[in-house]
């Protein structure tokens, strides 16, 4: 399946709740390249499990149905494989196995031998106590061994990310919601965060989930996310805590900590997992009803129960809003979140450090502007530009690295140019120029400064000289 990659919205509509496999079902039925998803993974370079991508219905709506399956105590242990890179069945098993077919989202069927099929914890529709206890003989050290028994700590999940070749921005979403998950752990057990120990969500298929949700909205072109109200279930669930009633306690505390609230409905199950929140509180901007919402495709990610209310699936619906759709420009637009707080009263130097620190930690912008504060004190306004997922954790490390009580928090909605770097001949040598195009015309012409700042020292001329030197003859490239 194609995928448009000019969309910018991505919107969840979690009316029966959201679960790592339901939403990676629901991204490769919007047309995420199964094998490329797969290839992704791989990085991870994590063994003892396989992938099932299969199309199926629930409540007779069709849609992928997303799976990890995990290799029982004495199968021999195998990488799964596309079908491009695997055509011949799997060799014959220590156990009986047997094989059935399934399709991936592409409509790759791939036939698989196996001798169970484990239950996964992001099935929505599986307790919090971890089914993955065992033992397995893969060629693990006692070490790995160890972890497909117990789990992981939060320390490790983030060193086998960290020491991937995944790219930095599943990385960075990858460990953020992992570190969700761990705060609100730790808070339950009264632990730090980095000595949580993962035995719901630390297990195999579960880092599967988390990362292979962070991977497939990467190839879906890193959308705006935004989803409906977060609807729960009721009842009890059993899970290592003990028997607790729904919403589990980690969901809660992890939806809390965001300032995500929560409704429950009569469906007497749980419709929230930890995971799905962790996804939801690390990557949707808002919460609330569609407004606006163009739908060019819908994708429908499939749960595993058959809830009593309400279909077991995820609506991911990818489209534009109406007010940037129909606009007479082609610019681009994407939402963030502004943070500001007034300071009379930190060290320049200090001020200084926080800048770049926020900066080489992903903010958009972070500036500082004099301002005149109560009983005539000079002070400074401190403002920090972010996306508007990252705005809790921009909001702490002001709170943590400078003088600063609170922090205020706004979003704003922004109009950018379509920008593009080129390489200009000049007289005086190349120069890399960033070009801002509105409507399919350059607006903007900008040379970088590193660029020119070699030609200047090599060429004995001054940089103004360079600098209009290679804005003319980028104007002059586009027009031939």
């Amino acid at each position: 399946m194609g995928l448009e990659m000019n969309m910018k919205t991505l919107y969840l509509d979690i009316f029966s709740g959201l679960s790592g496999d339901m939403l990676i079902g629901a991204l490769l039925d919007l047309g995420v390249d199964a094998h490329a998803f797969e290839r992704e993974l791989k990085k991870l370079h994590l063994d003892g499990y396989h992938l099932h991508i299969k199309r199926a219905q629930k409540s007779q709506i069709e849609g992928v149905k997303f799976d990890v399956h995990l290799h029982e105590h004495g199968e021999p242990h195998h990488e799964h494989s596309s079908p491009e890179d695997s055509p011949e069945p799997r060799g014959a098993m220590l156990r009986a196995p047997h094989e059935h077919e399934h399709t991936h989202a592409d409509g790759t069927k791939h036939t698989h031998s196996h001798a169970h099929e484990h239950g996964h914890e992001e099935e929505h529709g599986h307790t919090h106590e971890h089914g993955h206890e065992h033992s397995q003989d893969h060629g693990h050290s006692h070490n790995e061994e160890h972890h497909h028994a117990h789990g992981r700590n939060f320390s490790e999940i983030k060193q086998l990310i960290l020491r991937s070749a995944l790219s930095d921005w599943v990385k960075e979403k990858s460990v953020n919601v992992f570190h969700r998950i761990a705060v609100a752990e730790g808070k339950i057990h009264g632990l730090p965060a980095e000595e949580v120990h993962f035995h719901e969500v630390g297990a195999v298929d579960s880092i599967i989930d988390i990362v292979g949700g962070c991977v497939a909205l990467e190839l879906l072109g890193k959308p705006r996310i935004l989803a409906a109200n977060v609807v729960e279930g009721m009842g009890w669930i059993d899970c290592a805590h003990g028997r607790f009633p729904i919403p589990a306690p980690a969901t809660l505390a992890i939806l809390g900590a965001r300032g995500v609230g929560v409704t429950q409905c009569a469906e007497p199950h749980e419709l929230v997992t930890p995971t799905g929140a962790a996804m939801l509180a690390e990557f949707a901007e808002s919460f609330g009803p569609m407004h606006g919402l163009i739908a060019d495709k819908i994708g429908f990610g499939l749960g595993t129960r058959d809830n009593l209310t309400r279909p077991n699936v995820l609506r991911a619906i990818l489209g534009d809003t109406a007010s940037t759709s129909t606009s007479a420009n082609d610019w681009e637009t994407d939402t963030i979140a502004v943070l500001e707080t007034n300071l009379d009263d930190i060290n320049a130097e200090i001020l200084g450090h926080f800048v770049e620190q926020t900066l080489y930690a992903g903010a958009l912008d972070v500036f500082h502007t004099p301002i005149q504060m109560k009983k005539n004190r000079p002070g400074v306004l401190l403002t920090v530009l972010c996306a508007a997922a990252d705005a809790d954790k921009f909001s702490e490390l002001m709170l943590r690295e400078t003088s600063a009580f609170g922090v205020r928090r706004s979003v704003a909605e922004r109009r950018k140019l379509h920008r593009e770097f080129v390489t200009v001949k000049t007289v005086y040598g190349e120069v890399t120029v960033k070009l801002g195009r509105l409507n399919g015309k350059i607006v903007q012409a900008t040379p970088e400064y590193e660029s020119c700042k070699k030609l200047v020292e090599r060429n004995k001329t001054p940089l103004k000289a360079i600098y209009e030197a290679a804005q003319k003859q980028s104007t002059t490239d586009e027009h031939g």
